[in-house]
């Protein structure tokens, strides 16, 4: 335990000074309010960090401001997987490996159809420490296009003293307007699981690093400033059949911020002959000074499904009709079977 000690110690000090780098460096950006079911779009150090698993596929849905004309709708698909795994300890487990992973995101709103769609490769490291904890670094490249129909807009040109008049000229671009540009994140989580029933993860990271340029005009120098992003996430073991997963999710980008705080319940309704758990999950979380979200979903072995809804609280409450937002997530995760079938795992506790 005091080399698991000076060990976590020496890793604390490298974990605080990433994130005093990232949270103090100076459009609508994509978010879930089930940000821990969107894993490689809150850090690439969490790329094939897969705690039972070697491989996993999933899906998000969002739909927002339903009662606007236009609502905002987001989807994103992801799947990663683990390679080049490496044993040292002569137990079978495995004590480092390297994540892979590929994802894509869309999201589209207004009556100008203003959209973004990225497409992200991600590469990440995992380094068990010891019995007791693991490092993991990442790494996101990505490849954004927005768009825009500027025919769908109208514009001070086109009012004609009654009524906007969309045969006058607006006075601005014409048809549909693309831009393009590559953004860079890095990542960095510590895992801590210091006995059976319980596990904990510290992570940072910080999106839009080379801080790329995106505007529709020529001469634009419009800028994308870092958006640093912080989690922390622990499970624990209460008993033979409840998990308690409390988390809380930061960011923050040019002024702007958004803090989720909740905590998940995980409560086994029965298990299968092949010792796969059928799980209900409750849930609530808190988006500080912007929504209350009730969760709802159910995992059956391998597939995990579930829903959430945003009850906003905010002052906009009066002009979405108190309607937030509503969102789905879908997961499959699987193992690689070899040595006649015995899976190769590493050190850390199993939850169900």
């Amino acid at each position: 335990m005091n080399n698991f000690l000076k060990m976590s110690k020496a890793i604390w000090m490298l974990l605080i000074g990433f994130i005093l780098c990232v949270f103090n460096a100076a459009g609508q950006s994509m978010h879930f309010s089930q940000y821990y079911n969107a894993p490689l779009l809150l850090s690439p150090a969490n790329t094939a960090l897969l705690p039972d698993n070697d491989f996993r596929v999933g899906l998000n849905y969002r739909n927002q401001w339903a009662a606007v004309p236009v609502p905002y709708n987001t989807f994103s698909g992801y799947a990663d997987c683990k390679i080049y795994n490496k044993n040292e300890s002569g137990d079978g487990s495995q004590n480092k490996w390297l994540g892979v992973g590929l994802a894509f995101f869309s999201d589209k709103a207004g009556d100008g159809n203003l959209a973004l769609t990225e497409v992200q490769g991600n590469l990440a490291y995992h380094l068990q420490m010891g019995a007791y904890s693991m490092i993991s670094f990442g790494l996101s490249g990505a490849y954004v296009q927005r768009s825009v129909n500027y025919d769908n807009i109208t514009f001070d040109a086109q009012w004609d003293g009654e009524k906007f008049n969309p045969v006058y000229a607006n006075g601005e671009k014409l048809g549909i307007i693309k831009t393009n540009y590559y953004t860079i994140a890095p990542g960095l989580n510590l895992a801590i699981f210091p006995n059976e029933n319980l596990y904990m993860k510290f992570g940072a990271s910080v999106a839009n690093v080379n801080q790329p340029k995106e505007t529709f005009y020529k001469n634009g120098t419009n800028t994308l400033k870092y958006r640093p992003e912080g989690n922390i996430d622990v499970l624990f073991k209460t008993g033979p059949v409840l998990i308690i997963n409390p988390s809380v999710y930061y960011a923050t980008q040019n002024g702007a911020s958004e803090l989720v705080v909740g905590t998940l319940f995980r409560t086994v309704l029965g298990e299968n002959q092949n010792h796969q758990t059928t799980q209900l999950i409750l849930g609530i979380f808190d988006r500080v000074g912007d929504a209350a979200i009730g969760v709802a979903g159910l995992q059956v072995g391998s597939v995990q499904f579930m829903a959430n809804y945003d009850f906003t609280m905010s002052r906009l409450s009066p002009y979405n009709a108190a309607y937030g937002a509503l969102e789905f997530s879908l997961i499959y995760q699987g193992k690689y079977y070899k040595n006649n079938g015995i899976k190769r795992t590493y050190s850390c506790p199993q939850f169900f």
